[in-house]
């Protein structure tokens, strides 16, 4: 079951509810209780794009070369 999809899911429609289950039923990442193709594609899709997003802000190699040279 795409786990990032459930967590959305149940933090909208709130922990108790049968509608998260429902939608991902419905958009075809489970079929019953069984993860599909096509969300096991969606959890391995989203992985990808969580560990490729860059923090925002400065490396600590960075931030200590400005701060070496004085520019902060």
């Amino acid at each position: 079951m795409p786990k990032f999809l459930k967590k959305k899911l149940k933090a909208r429609y709130g922990k108790k509810s049968k509608v998260p289950y429902k939608i991902m039923n419905k958009i075809g990442a489970m079929r019953g209780n069984k993860e599909t193709a096509k969300g096991k594609a969606m959890a391995k899709k989203h992985a990808t794009k969580v560990k490729g997003k860059k923090r925002k802000g400065m490396s600590a190699a960075a931030r200590k070369k400005r701060i070496a040279k004085g520019n902060m």
